[in-house]
């Protein structure tokens, strides 16, 4: 096969590759990035680079019209090289790789009753050793062994060939006197299981001297952080960022075809794997100690981001019957898959349900404590899956619906995450339809978060800027509303207003897709309580997960149909509950043992097999619904 060069403004040096390689793996190649935000499957169009000379062939130029083509514009992920090539690169849409940290920062308290040496299953043992001798032939690792055991009551001892392989260097600089550092979790399971030395130091450690872990929680669109003191419990660090794999897949089913791709599933654990790292030295520095000092990290995460984290292949998860290669994945080693903690430092994922029910959902329920409870709680967490769990302490039925990426500020013409510069709450004056706004960071705005889009739709739906279809209202005596090159719009804010110096709309296609988006969040519980025969009304309180979920105004959502109408007192907030729940399960076996008994409690409701939630999908289609009965308190504001 012939092969070609292809050169990219800004890269060091051309590349080559044979005829029919994407440009798009021919930027990789050449270190030159370009963002594939819809996983590389030609539908987003902001993969466009300019071939300013030599042969391709456009397999599709889908949202590029035919003067962007003539000009020389291509998909990246869709057009094939045939010559020598010489590309531009437009600016991309860069991820900000810092988070406004306020927003996903929480307080945290160590849970009441906390013992370490009663919940902790890495366990700390100092240990004196007799030293050998003419007369005392013993191998270092039963000498070691026989210490472990008068120190720690147990009798069976597991130890890599590494550490192995350290240990008379270790247990002689210490002059026979070492810190082992042991991981007993297995004996919560297995009692006839080794406890399993994790790490050997030289010399005796302090009682109350810290031993670090950390909680993960690995989201579709942020990835966060906490830095623990296992002894103490105390969270010492937190730190969070966008989830790097956003620049091949905004969303699951994206990255899922992504990873199948050539060499994208070793691409796509290398992003994930590199957040987190980050994210891990970030925290690290800021209490002056050294990654590898970590002994234990507890991973929660949906079934699609754990399955990337490990390398697994995930491409069952989107093909029927939607099944997992595993729910329930056993604990590894840092090294494993190299996370940046101690090299023999335990990894344990949370169990997950199902395909689109991870453990993040799992570690929601514990931290929100809905399983103990005996009032029927409706949890939530709004995001791009649409997770649902309804129940109670006696029962609990789980579903997930793909809402799509519309609240993340992805698929809205000037949509964007929640960081410097987005407008979070817009109002609307029902006389002029002159709009105000807040903006994060209180600069000039440069687009619209989740919580903003939101208070929007909801604004321009009671002043009768948009009807209940999501349709805008031209004839208005408002400039604010006009025809654009998308459709019909509504002006946010104008050029002169803005950062980047020209206007933030809001179109029609942004509007359906919102629509979408809270259509099937709302048909998603709604037919997960009338599946177990349990009418709305009944619910007794709301609580709504994730970081986003913080920033929802209750009433906002509830005047768009996102969430039901019901007093706002049953409604609560709970910030981030998958990381939140890692942590519990990081610091108390019994709290873990608990994840495992919820994650095999919850029935999980495949919505794709229920002809049900495509009738209720389509009643929710509009504002606040089709019932306008079930949303009392909006008509009544709007009579």
């Amino acid at each position: 096969m012939a092969e070609h060069t292809v050169l990219f403004d800004g890269a060091d040096a051309p590349v080559k590759v044979p005829t029919g390689t994407l440009l798009a793996d021919a930027a990789r190649l050449a270190g030159v990035e370009i963002s594939q935000p819809c996983g590389g499957q030609g539908r987003c169009g902001r993969c466009a680079v300019k071939v300013t000379s030599g042969s391709v062939r456009r397999r599709s130029s889908l949202r590029l019209s035919p003067d962007d083509v003539a000009l020389g514009y291509a998909l990246a992920c869709q057009t094939v090289v045939e010559g020598n090539v010489a590309v531009e690169v437009p600016p991309q849409e860069r991820i900000e790789r810092h988070l406004t940290m306020d927003r996903v920062a929480a307080e945290v308290r160590v849970p009441a009753g906390y013992s370490y040496a009663q919940h902790q299953s890495i366990q700390r043992y100092s240990v004196r050793l007799r030293p050998p001798s003419m007369d005392d032939q013993t191998d270092d690792w039963s000498r070691l062994q026989t210490a472990l055991r008068q120190a720690s009551g147990r009798s069976d001892f597991s130890v890599s060939l590494p550490l192995l392989r350290r240990l008379g260097e270790v247990l002689r600089a210490g002059d026979w006197q070492a810190t082992a550092v042991l991981d007993i979790s297995s004996w919560a399971f297995c009692q006839d299981c080794p406890a399993r030395l994790v790490d050997l130091r030289p010399g005796l450690a302090e009682e109350d001297e810290p031993l670090w872990g950390v909680a993960v929680d690995i989201g579709t669109t942020t990835v966060s952080v906490w830095l623990v003191d296992l002894v103490s419990g105390a969270v010492q660090a937190q730190t969070a960022e966008y989830n790097r794999q956003i620049a091949r897949g905004e969303d699951v089913i994206s990255r899922i075809i992504y990873a199948g791709k050539s060499g994208g599933d070793a691409e796509l654990q290398g992003l994930v794997v590199g957040t987190i790292n980050d994210l891990i030295a970030a925290a690290c520095k800021r209490v002056r100690i050294e990654p590898r000092d970590i002994v234990k990290a507890t991973v929660a995460g949906n079934s699609t981001m754990i399955h990337l984290l490990l390398g697994i292949p995930a491409a069952s998860i989107r093909l029927a019957p939607f099944v997992t290669a595993i729910n329930e994945v056993p604990a590894f080693r840092g090294a494993d898959i190299g996370l940046a903690i101690h090299p023999e430092g335990t990894v344990d994922c949370l169990p997950g349900v199902a395909s689109y029910v991870g453990a993040d959902i799992s570690a929601g329920v514990l931290s929100s404590g809905m399983d103990d409870d005996a009032q029927l709680t409706l949890f939530l967490d709004v995001g791009t899956n649409g997770e649902t769990v309804l129940g109670s302490s006696e029962w609990l039925v789980t579903c997930a619906c793909s809402a799509g990426p519309a609240f993340e500020g992805a698929g809205v013409q000037h949509g964007m995450r929640a960081t410097s510069g987005a407008i979070e709450e817009v109002w609307v004056n029902g006389a002029t339809f002159e709009p105000s706004y807040r903006v994060i960071g209180h600069v000039k705005p440069r687009g619209l978060c989740g919580s903003g889009l939101i208070s929007l739709l909801a604004e321009l739906f009671l002043t009768g800027v948009i009807d209940k279809g999501g349709n805008i209202h031209l004839d208005l005596p408002t400039p604010r509303v006009r025809s654009g090159e998308h459709g019909p719009e509504y002006v946010v804010a104008w050029a002169d207003e803005t950062e980047r110096g020209e206007d933030i709309v809001f179109t029609h296609v942004d509007i359906d897709n919102l629509l979408r988006a809270k259509a099937a969040i709302y048909a998603g519980f709604t037919v997960l309580a009338d599946g177990v025969g349990v009418p709305l009304e009944a619910v007794e309180r709301v609580l709504i997960g994730g970081s986003f979920g913080k920033y929802i105004n209750v009433e906002k959502a509830v005047q768009i149909g996102l969430l039901p109408d019901m007093p706002w007192e049953r409604f609560q907030f709970l910030g981030n509950t998958s990381v939140l729940g890692a942590y519990r399960a990081l610091l108390d076996r019994d709290a873990r043992s608990r994840v495992q008994d919820i994650a095999s409690r919850m029935t999980y409701i495949e919505l794709s097999a229920d002809n049900r939630f495509y009738e209720a999908f389509t009643s929710a289609l509009f504002l606040p619904h089709t019932d306008e009965s079930r949303f009392p308190s909006v008509m009544a504001g709007m009579a």
